[in-house]
């Protein structure tokens, strides 16, 4: 969907001020913000949330804005193409939204430093005019972490994993480390897809958990195939990823970790408008709002829901912080001591698994 061109003078640019209302200055084109996307704006997950996002700047900005996006930009050369062509479309922004899309971003804002990048998940500002930005998943991860570890009765659950980096590895282990509090005979059994959105192996990595005796599904990848095949199986739960998969409620899908990038999004969108808008990093979570929990449903029994629900308040207060000693790391070495809290350096640079963890990350 594109917008109009806002043509706001004299009186009529006065009264949108006087309301609050977003506008351009006189006889400026709007601003065209632009999306690269990972996978299909359908996908129920991901993508699906990173749309959602541009659907609300487009509602609080109105005309003042126009919105484009290209979907399904793979992680490779053809993403450096995809951007290069929406800057050539005339976007003065452009969010990129994938972990993988880090160099293309980078080598395409060198080339056009009017441009403003905004690149989702990645570390990488090798421009004055690129900021970086993620959400605090691995707070949403203890939640469900804790449900999961109260509603297994084979004390397996599963976790479908998308790509070995940091953020996935820090959304196991939270998952599995808030699962052992409550339950100290859990086992966690992870399938690496080597994919953020393929239903295809998704399903095939939910049935061969199942068939190992998983009867709760996490997953860091995009699609609803894992809910499904779940639904196929019964008596097995999973949790939405992203979005809320709200179809699939009240069971297999008993909760859900919503990204929600709406706040993030409108407000870098105002701060081109204003002219304030600055290189940096944000890594917002339940505090900001970006990280939510989708309903908790009638399948998980009321005192658990009461106990993950104390969670999302300590969390959102700063009064709990999910990576806090005393913590071990798989193979024995202290990683926090007693009452020790992670800092993010130590967070986005994770790359072990927690001690009760079985098997290895994938080099």
């Amino acid at each position: 969907m594109k917008r109009r061109t806002l043509l706001a003078t004299g009186a009529s640019a006065a009264v949108a001020a006087a309301m609050g209302m977003p506008v351009r200055a006189e006889g400026h084109e709007p601003l065209k913000v632009g999306f690269i996307y990972i996978g299909p704006v359908g996908d129920g997950g991901w993508t699906y949330q990173h749309d959602q996002g541009r659907l609300a700047v487009e509602e609080h900005f109105g005309d003042a804005v126009e919105t484009i996006y290209q979907e399904n930009v793979p992680e490779s050369a053809d993403a450096e193409r995809a951007i290069t062509q929406m800057v050539l479309s005339g976007a003065d922004l452009i969010f990129t939204t994938s972990f993988g899309y880090m160099d293309a971003t980078n080598t395409v804002a060198g080339k056009f430093p009017d441009v403003k990048f905004e690149h989702a998940t990645g570390y990488r500002r090798d421009h004055p005019n690129v900021s970086t930005y993620d959400a605090r998943f691995y707070e949403g991860r203890a939640v469900i972490g804790h449900i999961a570890g109260k509603m297994t009765k084979t004390n397996k659950i599963g976790y479908i994993a998308s790509f070995p980096i940091p953020e996935v590895i820090q959304g196991i282990n939270s998952s599995f480390l808030h699962a052992k509090k409550v339950n100290p005979d859990v086992e966690m059994v992870v399938i690496w897809a080597y994919t953020w959105f393929d239903p295809a192996k998704e399903a095939d990595a939910a049935k061969a958990m199942i068939e190992q005796g998983v009867d709760v599904i996490l997953q860091h990848t995009d699609s609803t195939a894992p809910q499904a095949a779940a639904a196929e199986a019964g008596n097995v739960f999973t949790f939405g990823q992203a979005s809320d998969m709200a179809a699939f409620k009240p069971s297999p899908r008993i909760a859900s970790i919503i990204d929600n990038w709406n706040p993030y999004y409108i407000k870098r969108v105002q701060d081109v408008i204003d002219g304030t808008w600055e290189s940096g990093h944000s890594w917002g979570g339940m505090a900001e709002g970006e990280v939510v929990i989708g309903e908790i449903t009638d399948a998980v029994p009321a005192d658990v829901k009461a106990e993950a629900e104390a969670m999302i308040a300590a969390i959102t207060a700063g009064e709990y912080h999910p990576f806090t000693g005393p913590i071990n790391k798989q193979d024995g070495t202290p990683f926090l001591a007693e009452g020790e809290v992670a800092t993010d350096l130590q967070l986005v640079q994770m790359d072990f698994y927690l001690e009760g963890m079985l098997g290895d990350i994938p080099s």
